[in-house]
């Protein structure tokens, strides 16, 4: 890593949690005891707790406290909504020249953190969305993208270049799973406000830096792994109604045309998984929320 570190914070590290103290530590001294920058004044840590005063907020809390100092900061976000998006409020509160948001349950392999600081070294007024391969359980299968085609529930497949990961340099992808993302903080373009609940986001993101003069980058070297086991089950609710709306909010949003091809692909894909009248309300409510 050719970066010359200063005083100046270069890189934020952050994540939200709700209820998940072992994501957080482990992630966490994973990331210090892996990439020794991380242990500089160069990097500061963000967690944002949207359920600080339970159990686990607690200890969330106290690790933050006494583990990092003032490396750390702890973010108490009583929000009343239980959301995903509240990862990306990260970049409000970021102090570095760039951003890397995870989940809380996110590992990132030795040499990533240099690899994605030496990325912004060569593109200066960098506009991408860095992202990077995802790491399987196995820790040799990969995903380095998404397609961006609609099955189940989402827009966006599991999809593997494994020329380009082997070859080992930065190449343009469409579209990733956003548990691991970074931005120069200035570039960041922001989310939309009337999302709700959880998912969507993918490739919605990325578009907009596109929009905005940018391109999605998946970094070989920033390989991340990610816990998808969840032996207490999940602690939030999922519902479909949510995603949907997301999808029509974020897409008119950016392209502010109901048909557009990623509208009229949500449409067709729900259409025979919710009733036909809710569909098109909830499309009726995302035109008149973001074109009115």
């Amino acid at each position: 890593m050719r970066l010359r570190v200063n005083m100046r914070k270069i890189l934020t590290i952050g994540m939200a949690t709700y209820d998940d103290y072992d994501g957080v530590f482990f992630t966490i001294q994973s990331l210090r005891m892996n990439h020794d920058i991380c242990n500089t004044d160069a990097v500061e840590y963000v967690v944002i707790d949207t359920n600080p005063n339970g159990a686990h907020g607690t200890e969330v809390k106290k690790f933050i406290t006494t583990a990092l100092g003032d490396k750390g900061r702890y973010i108490p976000k009583e929000t009343g909504q239980i959301s995903s998006f509240n990862k990306y409020d990260i970049a409000d509160y970021a102090t570095g020249k760039y951003v890397l948001i995870i989940d809380c349950h996110v590992l990132i392999q030795k040499n990533g953190i240099d690899a994605l600081l030496d990325y912004y070294l060569e593109n200066k007024n960098c506009k991408d969305l860095v992202q990077g391969p995802l790491l399987y359980d196995d820790l040799y299968n990969v995903s380095t993208h998404f397609d961006p085609t609609w099955r189940g529930d989402m827009f966006g497949i599991w999809a593997t270049d494994r020329q380009k990961y082997e070859e080992g340099k930065p190449f343009e992808i469409p579209m990733n799973g956003m548990g691991l993302c970074s931005f120069e903080k200035k570039n960041w373009p922001g989310i939309s406000k009337h999302f709700k609940g959880f998912g969507a986001e993918e490739g919605y993101i990325a578009e907009k830096f596109k929009v905005n003069g940018g391109r999605n980058i998946c970094l070989p070297a920033l390989g991340w792994n990610h816990r998808f086991g969840r032996p207490n089950g999940v602690k939030y609710p999922l519902i479909l109604e949510d995603r949907i709306w997301n999808y029509f909010v974020g897409w008119l949003e950016i392209h502010r045309d109901p048909n557009h091809p990623v509208i009229k692909g949500c449409y067709e894909n729900f259409k025979n998984r919710i009733p036909k009248e809710s569909l098109d309300y909830i499309l009726n409510q995302a035109i008149k929320i973001t074109l009115n």
